[in-house]
């Protein structure tokens, strides 16, 4: 291992003083941990870890995202768990406060850090799946080599962002692996399902947020995933997810306004259907 890890390290300043790498989003994230973060690719000390008060405290900041977030995080084990995947939900800080994962399982993935309090930040980890989602605020998969520490480059980890209701970051889903044969068109399908995951944790957070609301799919749905507004009974918007405020333009200023709910859906006759119907026709669609 000593010296693939010095063949690594290698690798990632070669990489990083070729200017024409400057176009390359891994890179980029590389170049932030060796000269921003100040990190040595090989370096072996072990994740950094929360004390369990700390622990404790980044749970309870996070309570109603973690409730919204357990019924697809379950669904998600349930898709992956068999294959020698485990499952994560980490904060804005990359620090994994859920977890899924086969007790079998549960000794080697502690052992590299891929459990609950493990701090994941690009800042204490370098380029990783959780830290550098959060850093780059967008899904993406670290696939081995592709860490920025030696001692990562067994791992694979598909991630996307979680926005809160307002549209701010507010977590990360992840899944992880540390098999060496785990192929890239499965690498595929496990970022089609951590996105669609990361979306129903969303919508479910934006409901539990909006629960005196009527929950509505917004015209743009079937372009842009996940995005929902909430109406109140003046059929004023008073929220709208991510998705929503991207695709209609809606900030917090537009919203303190007043905007109504017909500005968005117009006067099509069924625009204002219930999100579920609106849901399963989606799906309905996609499958067909």
């Amino acid at each position: 291992m000593g010296r693939q890890s010095a063949v690594h390290a290698d690798l990632v300043q070669a990489s990083i003083a070729k200017s024409e790498a400057a176009h390359s989003a891994l890179v980029a994230s590389w170049r932030r941990s060796l000269q921003l973060h100040h990190l040595d690719p090989a370096e072996r000390k072990a994740p950094r870890r929360l004390t369990e008060g700390e622990l404790r405290g980044a749970r309870q900041r996070m309570e109603q995202m973690i409730r919204a977030a357990e019924g697809s995080l379950n669904r998600l084990y349930l898709a992956v768990g068999g294959v020698g995947c485990c499952v994560m939900l980490a904060d804005r800080d990359g620090i994994p406060l859920e977890r899924r994962g086969a007790v079998a399982d549960d000794e080697t993935f502690d052992e590299w850090g891929l459990w609950t309090g493990t701090v994941w930040s690009e800042e204490s980890e370098g380029t990783n799946g959780i830290g550098t989602c959060i850093a780059d605020q967008r899904a993406l998969t670290i696939h081995r080599d592709q860490h920025f520490f030696s001692r990562n480059t067994l791992l694979s980890c598909t991630t996307a962002p979680v926005y809160d209701h307002e549209g701010n970051l507010a977590a990360a889903l992840d899944v992880s692996s540390c098999r060496a044969d785990l192929t890239e068109g499965f690498v595929q399908l496990i970022a089609v399902a951590v996105g669609d995951a990361a979306r129903r944790i969303e919508a479910e957070n934006f409901r539990m947020v909006f629960s005196g609301a009527r929950i509505l799919l917004a015209p743009a749905a079937e372009r842009t995933a996940g995005a929902l507004i909430a109406v109140d009974a003046d059929d004023l918007v008073i929220g709208a997810t991510r998705s929503a405020r991207l695709a209609f333009g809606i900030t917090r200023e537009v919203l303190a306004k007043g905007l109504l709910a017909a500005d968005i859906h117009g006067d099509t006759p069924g625009a204002r259907e219930d999100f579920d119907d609106a849901e399963r026709g989606v799906l309905q669609r996609a499958l067909a």
